[in-house]
């Protein structure tokens, strides 16, 4: 099989894992390197489903010991395989750097032969990059779990970034749908990962040519939709993820019906859009200051479709609103919705000139649209309807969502103008189709 072959599967194949980022790091050239991983040598650059498209993503082989249910590289499926040599790997990255096609390189596996026979494969690309080929761009690389801890700690001396992929969010799951795997082995290397990087950051302390280690943090994916746990089960478990081991991201990802298994869910698409509604919660989790149990709790278990998670959560919380513009701090600003980290800055810093007004507030920016229910502007409340969750709600609702009423126009009077609308007052003769 050529390398033109191999590019197209193992490319095609690598799509699945969407943990990947080119940001974060801060590795710089050499006199006599090639490539840069500092801020202005990553192009941010990235396809509307979230991938990065600046990196060459591929995995080194999709050949693999595991029979995961969701899994397109199982290995009971009937799907063309392919293997990449460590030589191979390299002289892509190097060649289609040079040609400016790429910023960077994304390398993962699947499992070949065994954890630690993968892992060293992944370490020999990485490190005859840096060291052979003095190659300075960015990298992101897997560590395999149940692989050797002193092979994982070597690979992030070359790693910008490394990640694990926990995958699916309980023991449960896992032991239904990935039996051969298990939560230990993933939690072990990324709690390894996590300790280095902050023994790392101590050295550079007190070292000025410390050496680096995973400088762009790790990363972990979430597939979303493949078991049967909630919106809350997920982000709890991304909360704890974040402090325990200071994740740099929780990527999520939808999970794509691409087999047939009983223990799977019978979908006809991915749940594109629940993916996109935990990417709006942990995002209020990273940079809001809201808590998991805050979002969703046992009665609330599940993100409304119809809402951003944070009008969801302030009409659930309506007695905490409306607040005032001219008083409410910072971190209660950031809670209405409407209102970003941008714009609360923005009102806290125009407030210490003067108070604000409804006007005041289109000038800065803030998209009044969903927060004139939740606030009031000296005093005043600006809202189109009265403070009430159901007519708020109505309000907020997008019309794709609203749910069309038997009485509500049934027909239109096709006249010339074709404006005035019929009143029907006979609803039986309506039924029938008499009008």
């Amino acid at each position: 099989m050529d390398i033109q072959e191999k590019l197209t599967i193992l490319s095609a194949a690598a799509k699945y894992d969407v943990s990947c980022s080119s940001s974060g790091s801060n590795r710089k050239n050499t006199k006599s390197g090639i490539g840069n991983a500092a801020s202005s040598g990553i192009c941010h650059s990235f396809t509307p489903d979230g991938r990065c498209i600046s990196l060459l993503k591929i995995l080194l082989t999709n050949y693999c010991i595991y029979d995961c249910s969701y899994c397109i590289n199982r290995n009971s499926n009937d799907v063309q395989r392919a293997c990449f040599t460590p030589e191979e790997v390299i002289d892509l990255t190097i060649n289609f750097y040079k040609r400016n096609y790429i910023e960077g390189l994304f390398l993962s596996s699947a499992i070949f032969k065994s954890p630690n026979y993968t892992m060293e494969l992944l370490l020999k690309v990485i490190k005859s990059l840096r060291v052979n080929h003095k190659f300075n761009g960015y990298i992101h690389v897997k560590a395999i779990p149940g692989a050797d801890e002193a092979l994982i700690k070597e690979a992030g001396l070359y790693a910008d970034r490394m990640s694990v992929n926990i995958e699916l969010p309980s023991s449960q799951s896992l032991k239904l749908l990935a039996p051969q795997k298990n939560k230990d082995k993933i939690i072990k290397p990324m709690n390894l990962i996590s300790k280095e990087i902050k023994n790392n950051l101590e050295e550079k302390k007190k070292f000025k040519k410390a050496s680096l280690f995973v400088p762009g943090g790790q990363s972990t994916q979430l597939i979303v939709g493949a078991s049967r746990e909630d919106d809350r089960d997920i982000l709890n478990l991304s909360e704890n993820l974040y402090t325990k081991f200071s994740l740099k991201r929780v990527y999520y990802s939808a999970y794509v019906p691409i087999n047939r298994d009983v223990n799977l869910p019978n979908l006809l698409h991915p749940p594109t859009l629940r993916e996109h509604r935990l990417y709006q919660g942990d995002w209020l989790l990273r940079f809001y200051g809201f808590k998991a149990n805050e979002l969703l709790n046992e009665h609330i278990p599940n993100f409304d479709d119809r809402f951003d998670p944070k009008t969801f959560w302030a009409l659930n919380n309506l007695d905490d609103f409306p607040v005032e513009i001219n008083k409410a701090p910072y971190e209660t600003l950031l809670r209405v919705p409407g209102i970003g980290v941008r714009g609360a800055q923005k009102i806290v810093a125009a407030r210490r000139v003067c108070f604000l007004n409804f006007i005041d507030l289109k000038k800065l920016g803030i998209v009044l649209k969903r927060a004139q229910y939740f606030i009031t502007c000296r005093g005043k409340y600006y809202g189109d309807t009265k403070f009430d969750k159901i007519t708020i709600e109505d309000r907020l609702t997008p019309i794709e969502f609203k749910q069309l009423s038997f009485f509500d126009n049934l027909t239109e009077d096709i006249t010339h103008n074709n404006k005035e609308k019929i009143k029907l007052l006979d609803l039986p003769t309506a039924i029938h189709g008499e009008i």
